[in-house]
């Protein structure tokens, strides 16, 4: 008879709640995240967002794929005018993709919403790379912010493992 197993046992569960920390300023004024799982090796970032009204990143290229559910708000691309993304909708983008995020000067209220996205985001201005932002980056933002003073340090979840060769 076979028995299921625990293959990683934990005295708790891996939780984080967005309403117990305090979000830190993203890369740009306007907007805060809320880290949830950052993993440098594998290229994945989990985040909160919250964008205030008037908000416009830079246009940037997704290397890989990003889900999206907003849960308050409205925002959208300004490449997809027709698509408007507002509270209780979910996109999901494929990698390759490539668009510019904004929230309507005239909101009422910020959009927020959680992201889950695989690789690096290259951020253009004036058509040229800017910068580009990955779990790594975004990693070594929030801890910047934290050693400045600008918010505590959050609670988010990276794993533990690490590359390391095999012994001969």
């Amino acid at each position: 008879m076979n028995k299921a197993f625990t293959l990683n046992e934990q005295e708790r569960l891996l939780t984080v709640n967005i309403r117990d920390t305090v979000p830190l300023p993203g890369a740009a004024d306007g907007y805060t995240l809320v880290p949830l799982f950052l993993d440098r090796e594998n290229g994945v970032w989990v985040l909160y967002g919250i964008f205030q009204p008037g908000v416009k990143l830079p246009t940037h290229f997704h290397t890989g794929t990003v889900h999206f559910f907003t849960t308050k708000g409205q925002w959208n691309y300004d490449e997809y005018p027709e698509d408007p993304q507002t509270a209780g909708s979910y996109l999901y983008e494929p990698g390759g993709s490539m668009h510019t995020f904004s929230v309507p000067a005239d909101a009422e209220e910020p959009a927020e919403g959680f992201m889950v996205v695989h690789g690096a985001n290259i951020n253009f201005v004036d058509g040229k790379i800017h910068s580009i932002r990955d779990a790594g980056a975004i990693e070594d933002g929030l801890l910047e912010a934290v050693k400045a003073g600008l918010g505590p340090m959050p609670k988010y979840f990276r794993p533990a493992g690490g590359a390391v060769a095999s012994k001969a």
